[in-house]
Formats: structure tokens, sequence, C-alpha cells
């Protein structure tokens, strides 16, 4: 529910750049590379913004030096750069993911 909330709260204030790179960073952490395949289209689906939109933030993070995309596959080159590109609810919403999870995820395998 937090997430579903702060989500909401991200979707409605913040700017369509740093809630990709929000976005981006999560896909990261759950996908453990720095590689993933992502369209734009796709992209633009989950955080809910236009395609278009999409489009020039990618640019703008690409120019940045901080992704680097073809065709559907994205490649984070500078994660601290991404991080800082972020609005704060990516910190936010990471830090309640590892309170709920973070041991379980960490737990071995048995």
């Amino acid at each position: 529910m937090v997430q579903q909330a702060s989500s909401a709260a991200c979707l409605r204030f913040h700017l369509i750049g740093q809630r990709l790179a929000r976005w981006l960073l999560m896909s990261q952490d759950r996908a453990h590379s720095d590689r993933f395949h992502l369209t734009h289209d796709f992209l633009a689906y989950m955080p809910g913004m236009r395609r278009v939109g999409i489009t020039a933030a990618a640019s703008a993070l690409h120019r940045g030096g901080l992704i680097e995309y073809h065709r559907g596959e994205i490649t984070v080159l500078d994660r601290i750069g991404l991080e800082a590109a972020a609005c704060s609810c990516y910190a936010t919403s990471e830090q309640t993911y590892n309170d709920l999870l973070g041991s379980a995820a960490k737990a071995p395998a048995r």
C-alpha cells in the first residue's frame, strides 16, 4: 500500500524524467543487471506516461551519459547519476521494499 501511495503521488507531482529514472532504477534492481529489455511503449505504459514523453526523457538521460538504449534494450551506464536524476520516491520505495522483503530476499535457499 505504501508503494502504491508513493507511486500515485509521484505520478502527480514529479517530472517525467524523474519518474523514468526511478522506474529504470527499480527495473535494474529487480533484474539484477545493468542491461534489460524494455520498449518505449512498455515504459510509457508502466509509469503512466505518453510514448513521446518517454522518448524525450530517455533521450535526455542518454545525452547525460546515464543510459544507453537501442531497439528496446536499455543499459544503465551511470547508476549514481540515475539516482541523482530520480525523484525522492525511489529512495523511499526502496527503503520500504528492503524493510519488508530485504531479509526474506537474502535468506539462503533451502
